[in-house]
């Protein structure tokens, strides 16, 4: 296994910040999704890279009435796996969650 590169503290603050932007936006989005916004609209920025490395159970849970449960049932009808992250998905997949979530 190789070893992470050794950053200098500048760096290593640097990614610490970007990490940082990366969460936030991420958090705000879950906030969007369970006020309403579309799960179709967020799939079309995939694209995107905070929200293409976003994992799709987590995207599902911010639906509203959308437990892990349902989450659950829904990514395995679907053939999603566990981790698998929005920019990942196969083009049924995005119209199956297009389909149910509209």
């Amino acid at each position: 296994m190789a070893t992470p590169p050794q950053l200098t503290p500048e760096q290593r603050a640097e990614a610490l910040k970007k990490a940082k932007i990366a969460r936030t936006k991420r958090a705000e989005l879950r906030k969007e999704i369970t006020n309403g916004k579309k799960i179709s609209a967020v799939l079309k920025k995939a694209n995107d890279p905070i929200i293409g490395r976003m994992k799709v159970k987590t995207l599902l849970e911010a639906v509203p009435g959308c437990g892990s449960v349902k989450t659950a049932k829904i990514m395995a009808d679907l053939k999603i796996a566990d981790n698998r992250r929005v920019q990942g998905l196969g083009v049924r997949q995005v119209e199956g969650l297009v389909k149910i979530f509209g």
